[in-house]
């Protein structure tokens, strides 16, 4: 059942891609991406820069879902991170109309965290990755 409900989940968010706003993607490319966005780590205790993700920014008001938008050290947008608790998943809660940050992705990857400050529940993260694997994985510096 849980992998019914993760495989409609990632089906929703690449629905969702496809028909991205093109101006919000714009204005999202580079960090800081400016409206009601702020920095994590101002948010929570977390550093600047999470290895592997990269600079965290979210609208506080989406929380704990999201998206949280990821930057690399030059500011890039990498990824859009939805934190979506497991507890709200196995309750079958539905999770419509997510933002997105772009209208293409190259992968997702959904990885269980057994929490952290912010979001310190067990929870998925599901990544849409706008880089490649390749590029994705220098983010762990």
């Amino acid at each position: 059942m849980k992998h019914i409900v993760l495989t409609a989940l990632v089906g929703v968010l690449g629905a969702g891609m496809l028909v991205a706003s093109p101006n919000i993607a714009a204005a999202q490319q580079k960090a800081p991406p400016g409206g009601a966005y702020q920095p994590v780590s101002k948010l929570v205790p977390l550093p600047d820069f999470l290895p592997g993700l990269g600079t965290l920014y979210v609208d506080p008001a989406t929380l704990p879902a999201g998206p949280f938008l990821a930057y690399d050290h030059q500011g890039n947008l990498v990824s859009s991170i939805y934190m979506i608790p497991l507890k709200e998943m196995n309750a079958h809660k539905g999770f419509s109309d997510l933002k997105i940050a772009q209208e293409r992705a190259d992968h997702v990857d959904i990885v269980y965290n057994a929490g952290h400050p912010g979001v310190p529940e067990p929870h998925y993260h599901i990544i849409v990755w706008y880089v490649s694997a390749a590029r994705a994985a220098q983010l762990a510096k």
